[in-house]
């Protein structure tokens, strides 16, 4: 029987969901994560040495978290204990904490599963630590978010983090002809159909089986072929979430897509952004961003061209004025690259905040009254138009301060024509002073 239905006080009669009745009972029946299962896993190594650490399951829905901390309840003969962040606080914790301790004295350990972990603050997470650290209970946590981000570092110390892998095709696959096999009949769809569920399901394995039961349940004796299957599941959204790593990681992969000028990809990304409920303001700022930092002047259109499918937009809004950021896109893809600008910001503002406060000398500074005149303000400068090709040579350093190179453009678009400008300068400005 489950678990959760024995902790409820239910009996095997309770209707159970096909996700639950499916739930593997050993390790060598789950999928999808071979390499913590595999010979050399990690998971496989505390089976064969019936050992279990505390750890956290890092890992997108539906990919077996739950079941892989059950599992492990089983090494040792372990007291599984199940709680969420979401519906807990401190005084449950601590209730949990004393039942621990009293069966640890009877000579039981605990496995403390909390599903959703990183929705307990610093200070609740802070309050497992000297449970952990004597034994009172091995921690399991689980989690949808970057524990570098979301838990505290005493905590995720003393955890091992354990990525969870979104379940591949196969693996979902396993799982549909596991659900044929429990209910004793095909799925009442077609093949395309069939692939339409796997897609939709997006490697969530709990989705696909709730999906399957529906099916079974509402489809009937029809066969359903696409549109049937959509008109009775609905669309899923996407799983994306704009203010956690989600957001991060696909907002990553569209600029490195761009950067390395692989278009297609990065309408993709975007793409993937937009369904998921993005602001489409977003994406055109990144844009903007782009332009300067990975092109600047290799292509001097590429900033006026972001610039243009922000105001485009903010002027149509959604769908139409989606197309001007996809055009902003695919012309900043297809650019040429440079970050050139971005590197000589880096340069010129590390070499200013290590020379203090050079003045500037004295030749390039005004001398609007008689006494700075006799200060010497403006003695020595060179007007460049009255030089017969606009160049005077002068440099504009400060005193006792080698010249710098900052800007090094590269021999690629725009940039090529102004590597050959910045060489003429320097050629004059050496002979000149020579």
């Amino acid at each position: 029987m489950s678990d959760l239905f024995r902790q409820a006080g239910l009996d095997e009669r309770a209707p159970r969901p096909l996700a639950d009745r499916l739930r593997p009972d050993d390790f060598d029946q789950v999928v999808g994560q071979d390499h913590l299962l595999g010979p050399e896993g990690p998971l496989r190594r505390m089976v064969d040495h019936q050992r279990v650490s505390s750890l956290v399951f890092w890992g997108p829905p539906g990919t077996g978290k739950t079941t892989l901390a059950r599992l492990l309840a089983s090494i040792g003969d372990l007291e599984f204990v199940q709680t969420s962040a979401i519906f807990s606080g401190v005084g449950d914790l601590r209730k949990i904490f004393a039942a621990a301790a009293e069966r640890r004295q009877a000579g039981q350990g605990t496995l403390l599963f909390v599903d959703e972990i990183h929705r307990f603050n610093r200070s609740q997470q802070d309050s497992f630590l000297p449970y952990v650290e004597d034994g009172t209970v091995i921690l399991v946590g689980a989690t949808t978010e970057n524990p570098s981000f979301e838990l505290n570092g005493a905590l995720l110390s003393r955890m091992q983090v354990l990525v969870v892998k979104r379940l591949d095709e196969a693996a979902m696959a396993t799982l549909l002809d596991r659900a044929e096999a429990h209910v004793g009949r095909k799925l009442p769809i077609e093949a395309a159909a069939r692939e339409s569920l796997l897609a939709l399901a997006d490697g969530d394995g709990r989705y696909l089986l709730n999906a399957a039961e529906a099916l079974f349940d509402l489809a009937g004796e029809k066969t359903l072929d696409e549109a049937g299957l959509m008109a009775l599941l609905q669309r899923r959204s996407p799983a994306y979430d704009k203010d956690r790593e989600g957001h991060f990681n696909l907002i990553s992969a569209l600029h490195k897509s761009l950067r390395g000028s692989d278009t297609d990809a990065a309408l993709y990304w975007m793409a993937r952004m937009l369904d998921g409920g993005e602001d489409p303001l977003y994406i055109a700022r990144r844009l903007i961003r782009f332009a300067s930092e990975d092109i600047g002047l290799a292509d001097p259109q590429a900033l006026p061209q972001a610039l243009a499918a922000r105001q485009a937009y903010e002027t149509l809004g959604s769908p139409e004025g989606e197309l001007a950021i996809v055009q902003a896109l695919v012309y900043l893809a297809t650019a040429p690259k440079s970050n050139a600008l971005y590197r000589a910001s880096k340069a010129a503002m590390d070499s200013a905040r290590s020379t203090g406060s050079l003045n500037p000398p004295a030749h390039s500074l005004n001398a609007p009254t008689g006494l700075m005149k006799e200060l010497g303000y403006g003695s020595g400068y060179a007007y460049d138009h009255d030089s017969d090709d606009g160049y005077s040579g002068q440099d504009y350093f400060p005193e006792g301060m080698d010249r710098q190179v900052f800007y090094r453009p590269v021999d690629r678009g725009f940039e090529r024509q102004i590597v050959r400008r910045l060489a003429w300068w320097a050629k004059r400005r050496n002979r000149d002073s020579g």
